[in-house]
């Protein structure tokens, strides 16, 4: 569709100069003003006239009336002047004679603009749990919209590093040691893994405020001893460091299991505990620069005439916080990767500590400060009730994934029990619809998390669109002959189908210019309603003649590519069967 614009654009300017020879307008901009009409009947592509009426000084009606005028490109029916609108519909034949052989010979690749990110280097720091907590339905929104952004900038041919920058370090892991060391038995937290680390966490939390009503006295001298406990893995205790990695090895085990079900790996596990020696050049440049001031014992740097409070470098007693470690962080990562954006996906809680520490990079003198881009998402409840671990009002992710595939056997033992690989399909389809629900929603809005919503499988859902994926393979096994031959577009479901298919392209940019994986789902559910349309209303096999029969398993491959390729971009698995 953008090349499609773009000659159509050409052709208005070519029009707007033969009224007027003096108008200078930009090709990329006149592409911006064509308009997708509310109404298809209307046409395919609308140009609002009014935006040139400065400069040709005249009224719009009169402007479409003189565009229309002598109007001819062979990738357009018919163009018609409506009330200062130039109304424009593509033309069926070249939909099928250059835009289906186009999709049929890129296949998965079409729609990618691998020009946008030819000899570029993206970092994208997204998921980051902290070790030792369990994955939550919290989690989901950094991991899913970080890697379907890694999967839309690799898509658009940038290379991509994803890092998953562990919460390694810190006094939770004080706490942890001494909840261990009380109450801990190795065989029981190597059976029970990460679960058993919760537990501890969630009980010393409780220990040290008490609990009244369930009779737990409260012990503040706990949390001393917990400091105390992560200052010796600060100067490098045997003891505690062992330990600490263990319960990073346990860790890791458990959220291995929750990425291969998503498809997702990365290029770098660098924690926090990484960044500890790399902290002070910073903290020293910082110094030097004579950006440090003390305010009460704590080293900051003053951003008041940025409008905005003080970012801490140093607590009083000399130990470090988030924003050093980030900076520390960004420095090692440009250095290391020489990247030509980095990416940070956080909940919209932290906006405020990414332009702190942003703002305090680009003063001591780093250039490509601007390189630096925070993706905020909203936050996630549970029927209204936030999350918290050290409380344990949580629901996994792991739980909730076995909910939506047993939910799913059940309903592939009724309507196809003798399904091949049904424990993977199960899994492909269960996961999906948590992710395709999640990723639904533009990603700023806050999400009040349904089980029974996010599990439907009537309506937009993830189900629905995997079903018409797998309705695509399913007609294309059935085809035994060689289906070429003359392409002819014959009705207006196989029309509006091809318009549909391409867009993709046009999405994927927007999808990226905006951050926004939910431009893609919106897109997966365009192609396949138009799909499902065009199957319902067209016979593809059983079609008049070999022409149209052929036009229409075309169409039916080219949507399999398109539809396949956009599942890639939103981290859901291609489903042949279900």
């Amino acid at each position: 569709m953008l090349n499609i614009k773009k000659r159509i654009a050409e052709k208005i300017i070519e029009r707007v100069k033969a009224i007027n020879e003096a108008a200078q307008i930009d090709t990329a901009e006149l592409m911006g003003m064509l308009e997708y009409p509310p109404d298809a009947n209307m046409g395919d592509l609308a140009f609002p006239c009014f935006k040139l009426s400065r400069t040709l000084r005249m009224a719009p009606p009169k402007i479409a009336e003189a565009i229309s005028d002598g109007f001819e490109l062979d990738c357009v029916s018919n163009v018609s002047a409506v009330n200062g609108y130039l109304n424009i519909k593509i033309d069926n034949g070249y939909l099928g004679e250059v835009i289906l052989p186009e999709i049929l010979d890129k296949k998965e690749s079409y729609g990618a603009p691998t020009y946008l990110g030819e000899g570029k280097t993206v970092v994208l720091d997204y998921s980051s749990p902290n070790v030792a907590k369990p994955f939550h339905i919290g989690h989901l929104g950094t991991t899913v919209i970080g890697h379907s952004l890694k999967k839309l900038h690799e898509f658009a041919g940038y290379k991509c590093i994803g890092i998953n920058y562990l919460g390694d370090w810190g006094t939770q892991f004080g706490k942890l040691i001494v909840a261990y060391k009380l109450w801990g038995d190795k065989a029981q937290i190597e059976e029970g893994g990460i679960d058993k680390l919760v537990e501890l966490y969630v009980r010393i939390n409780n220990t040290i405020k008490g609990d009244e009503e369930q009779g737990i006295e409260a012990r503040p001298d706990l949390a001393d001893q917990a400091r105390a406990e992560f200052h010796k893995m600060e100067i490098g205790d045997e003891e505690n460091i062992a330990l600490w990695k263990w319960f990073v090895e346990i860790s890791l085990a458990e959220y291995e299991k929750t990425y291969k079900q998503l498809g997702i790996e990365f290029d770098s596990y660098k924690g926090e505990s990484f960044y500890t020696d790399k902290m002070p050049a910073q903290v020293e440049r910082l110094r030097e620069m004579g950006l440090m001031k003390i305010d009460d014992g704590a080293s900051i740097v003053d951003l008041e005439e940025y409008g905005m409070p003080p970012c801490l470098i140093l607590k009083r007693d000399g130990s470090t916080l988030y924003p050093t470690r980030d900076i520390a962080a960004a420095v090692y990562r440009k250095n290391e990767y020489k990247f030509d954006k980095a990416i940070y996906v956080t909940s919209n809680q932290q906006i405020l500590h990414f332009k702190q520490w942003f703002k305090v990079v680009e003063l001591m003198g780093y250039d490509w400060y601007d390189q630096l881009v925070h993706i905020p998402y909203g936050t996630v409840s549970l029927n209204g009730a936030k999350l918290a671990t050290r409380t344990g009002n949580v629901v996994l992710l792991k739980d909730l994934f076995a909910l939506a595939i047993e939910k799913v056997k059940g309903i592939m033992a009724e309507k196809n029990p003798d399904l091949a690989n049904n424990e993977e399909v199960a899994e492909a389809v269960g996961v999906g619809a948590i992710v395709f629900y999640y990723l639904t929603n533009n990603r700023i809005k806050d999400i009040n998390f349904n089980l029974e919503d996010a599990l439907s499988f009537d309506g937009n859902t993830g189900p629905y669109v995997q079903y018409t994926y797998a309705r695509t393979c399913s007609v294309l096994e059935k085809v035994t002959e060689n289906y070429g031959g003359k392409v002819v577009i014959t009705s207006d479901e196989e029309a509006a189908l091809l318009k549909t298919l391409c867009q993709y392209e046009e999405r994927v940019l927007t999808a990226i210019r905006d951050y926004e994986p939910s431009t893609i789902t919106r897109f997966i559910l365009d192609v396949a309603v138009a799909f499902n349309k065009f199957y319902h209303e067209c016979s593809i096999l059983n079609a008049e003649n070999n022409d149209v029969r052929g036009t229409r398993i075309l169409l039916t491959e080219a949507t399999r590519y398109v539809l396949g390729s956009a599942f890639s971009l939103i981290c859901m698995k291609k489903t042949e069967r279900i």
